[in-house]
C-alpha cells in the first residue's frame, strides 16, 4: 500500500502545482488512499521531496533533480535576505542556518547559480551546507553571500 501511495504522490507532483501537504493529502483521498496530513509528511521525507520556485513566487512540490526553478539574481538575494539567519564557515564549508523551512529551496537556488566555487549543497529543514573547492574561495563565498543580502 505505502508503494503504491508514494508511486501515486510521485505522479501527482510531476502532474499538478502541489504548493502544501494539505493539497496532496486531498489528492490522494480523491484517488482512494486513505490518509492523513502526518501519513503524507512522512512520505514526503522518506521520497526525498523538496520545494523548489514556481514563476509565480510560490514554492511546489518536486522530485530532486526534476524540477528546474527558476534561479534568477534578485530571486536569490531575495530569499538570503529574508532567510538566512547566520552565517559560519569552517575550512572548506560554508553553513548558512535558516528560517525553518526555507533550507532546502535556498539551497536549489545556489546550486543552479552556477557559482563555480560551490561544488554542491546539502540542505536540511532548516541549515544548509556548502561545499566549496578551494578552501581558500571561502571568503570569497561569504563576502558574496553578504553583499547579496545588504
Amino acid at each position: 500500500m505505502k508503494t503504491r501511495r508514494q508511486m501515486k504522490i510521485q505522479e501527482i507532483i510531476n502532474n499538478q502545482v502541489i504548493h502544501t501537504q494539505e493539497e496532496l493529502a486531498e489528492l490522494l483521498r480523491k484517488a482512494g488512499f486513505d490518509v492523513t496530513q502526518a501519513t503524507v509528511s512522512r512520505d514526503i521525507k522518506e521520497m526525498g521531496l523538496i520545494k523548489v520556485p514556481t514563476s509565480e513566487d510560490d514554492y511546489r512540490y518536486a522530485v530532486p533533480g526534476t524540477a528546474q526553478p527558476l534561479s534568477t539574481p534578485d530571486r536569490l538575494k531575495r530569499r538570503l535576505r529574508e532567510t538566512v539567519v547566520t552565517v559560519n564557515d569552517s575550512e572548506n564549508l560554508v553553513v548558512l542556518r535558516t528560517i525553518p523551512g526555507n533550507a532546502q529551496a535556498l539551497a536549489s537556488l545556489i546550486d543552479h547559480s552556477n557559482w563555480e566555487e560551490v561544488i554542491g549543497t546539502v540542505a536540511g529543514d532548516d541549515t544548509i551546507l556548502l561545499v566549496v573547492k578551494p578552501a581558500g574561495a571561502v571568503p570569497g563565498v561569504r563576502e558574496r553571500i553578504a553583499k547579496l543580502m545588504q
